[in-house]
This record gives structure tokens, C-alpha cells and sequence, in this order.
């Protein structure tokens, strides 16, 4: 018996996964920090779809937290062939908004925990007939974002973490996707203090609905696409912030948060 193991899967994407993978009849593994949002869930899932479901309550900024997640599954006897890296928030504002300890603890849930999950399940991922690693960055990592500058660093990483392990497991049996979604409906804009009228106005209008935005997800890392932005709109300005000069995106982000 496998599982799919969804991090941050107690709201907005996360819970949209694994909705859907349940309702493809896969078995799910959540991991986040609300026991009673996660305990809501599965008994829901399981009810709906008849697939197995367990949690771990786990607050993935804890040191060793990747390491607990792997124990946990390591002890139960659960078998990951699907390992889906969406834990993350954002810190908006202007850079000395916040200390360093509270970037650290972003840093650490949005970079450092996705890749030491990786290092940790890579060995048993690579005993299955085939396995999936699914990343979830952001359209910010595609620019400089003043405002979001930090978490559009994070993403960045991640982007550019998953396209060079996808090409060196491109021989094997694991397949690496990154999606990029842009504004979806979720509480990022509450967790990140975000503020800017601008801002949450103009998310207002480009919003996903998480449930779009999973779908899409998981169709593109079943069809191992290395890399995929969800919504028209979203490739649409990615591709011209590519086109434009630095100076100018980056002041055209500025002017959305308000900086």
C-alpha cells in the first residue's frame, strides 16, 4: 500500500491535493500544524472517497521536523511513492519589517524542510516502480519582488532546486515537477501581513480557486512535466516580466505592495 504525503495539507492547496488525489483512490499522508484541521480532514476524505488517510500534527519550522515526518512514516510501515513539498508562508513588507529569526523560521519551512524531505525519502523513493516528487513554488520566483523580497527568494530556490534534481534523476524512477502557482484563494495574504490595498485588491481579481490550482498540479507532475505555471494569466506575466527590464518589474511590484 502507498501513499501520497502532502506537507501544509490543512489549508488552501495542500487541503485541494489531497482532496484530489484522494479522489483518484490514493491513499493520503498529511502533515501539518492543526491536529484538529487535519483530524477534520481525514475522517471527511476517508468518508468520501474510502481511501486511507493519516496525519501527523507537526510544525515543520521545529528543528529535526523533516526527520520526525520520515520516523513517523519509517514506524507506521507507510510507503511514500508521491512526496508533496507545499508547506510554506510569506513574510510581505519592506525588509526590516521583520528580524532575522522570523525570516529564518520562513527560510526554513519554504527551503530547508522541502529539501531535507527529499534527502530523507530519496533512498525508499527510489525502491518504488516509480515515485513523484511535487514542488510548490510560487510565480514570485520567477522575479525580484520588493515587498515579498525574502519569500520570492525562497521560491526561487525551490524553482531552481527541482529543475536541476529532475534532470539528474532523469534516468531513474523518480519524477520531479514544480508548480508555480500565482494568487490563489488561501490565507497567504493573512499569514504574510499583507497590506497593501493594491495588493489584496488586485488578488481579489487574478485569484485560482486551490482547487484549480491542485488539479492542475497534480495532472502536470503525473505527466512529468519538470516545470508548470497553473492560469493563463499567471504564464501570461510570467513571460512578460521575462521580457521587461528588471528595474521596471521590480517597480511595477513595488508599486503593488505600496514600497
Amino acid at each position: 500500500m502507498s501513499f501520497a504525503l502532502i506537507t501544509g495539507a490543512s489549508k488552501g492547496i495542500g487541503k485541494a491535493m489531497a482532496y484530489e488525489f484522494a479522489s483518484k483512490k490514493k491513499n493520503i499522508l498529511l502533515v501539518a500544524r492543526s491536529e484538529n484541521l487535519l483530524s477534520e480532514i481525514s475522517k471527511d476524505i476517508c468518508k468520501k472517497y474510502n481511501v486511507d488517510v493519516y496525519y501527523l500534527a507537526i510544525d515543520l519550522a521545529e528543528e529535526n521536523a523533516a526527520k520526525k515526518v520520515k520516523q513517523w512514516c519509517f514506524d507506521n510501515i507507510y510507503t511514500v511513492d508521491v512526496l508533496v513539498n507545499n508547506a510554506g508562508y510569506g513574510l510581505s513588507g519592506s525588509f526590516e519589517k521583520y528580524t532575522y529569526k522570523e525570516y529564518q523560521a520562513m527560510m526554513q519551512v519554504n527551503m530547508n524542510v522541502p529539501l531535507q524531505l527529499i534527502q530523507e525519502f530519496l533512498p525508499s523513493l527510489k525502491e518504488n516502480k516509480q515515485s513523484y516528487i511535487l514542488n510548490i513554488a510560487s510565480a514570485a520566483a520567477y522575479q525580484a519582488v520588493p515587498g515579498l523580497n525574502v519569500y520570492a527568494g525562497t521560491k526561487s530556490f525551490i524553482l531552481s532546486m527541482s529543475r536541476s534534481l529532475s534532470f539528474e534523476l532523469r534516468n531513474t524512477n523518480i519524477s520531479v515537477t514544480c508548480v508555480s502557482p500565482g494568487a490563489t484563494e488561501s490565507d497567504f495574504a493573512n499569514r504574510a501581513n499583507v497590506t497593501g490595498e493594491k495588493a489584496l485588491k488586485m488578488a481579489e481579481k487574478v485569484n485560482m480557486k486551490p482547487e484549480a490550482v491542485a488539479k492542475f498540479a497534480i495532472k502536470a507532475m503525473y505527466a512529468k512535466k519538470t516545470e508548470a505555471i497553473p492560469g493563463f494569466l499567471n504564464r501570461a506575466t510570467t513571460f512578460f516580466v521575462w521580457l521587461l527590464p528588471k528595474k521596471i518589474s521590480e517597480k511595477m511590484a513595488a508599486d503593488i505592495y505600496d514600497l
